[in-house]
């Protein structure tokens, strides 16, 4: 099994109109709930529009600055842990159509130090 991470970009769904949010939830807690069924749910959630809250990058040397420079935000994400690139891609593809609109994935590189 491989832990994929699915998520697109804030703004993403800004062309959705307000009375279809209630809708478009819905249909996304619905994949989401299929995903738990299955047994591949990992973690999933919104964040917060880089506009309302206050973004922060903290440096190697722990100088915290505004991240407000920065050109990409993520407004959601969903982790699904699965056997192939292909069932995360069928996955991605539920969340695109419930969201409606565009799935990153990419897949978690394993690191043998932590188990897993």
């Amino acid at each position: 099994m491989a832990r994929y991470l699915i998520s697109f970009d804030d703004g993403a769904m800004d062309f959705i109109p307000e009375e279809d949010g209630p809708a478009v939830s819905e249909a996304a807690h619905a994949v989401i709930r299929d995903a738990q069924d299955a047994g591949v749910w990992v973690f999933a959630g919104g964040v917060f529009p880089h506009d309302e809250v206050s973004v922060r990058v903290v440096a190697p040397d722990g100088t915290v600055t505004d991240g407000a420079e920065s050109k990409a935000y993520i407004a959601g994400v969903t982790i699904v842990d699965v056997p192939s690139r292909e069932e995360a891609l069928q996955w991605a593809a539920r969340i695109a159509a419930a969201c409606r609109c565009a799935q990153e994935v990419r897949e978690f590189a394993p690191d043998p130090a932590v188990g897993n």
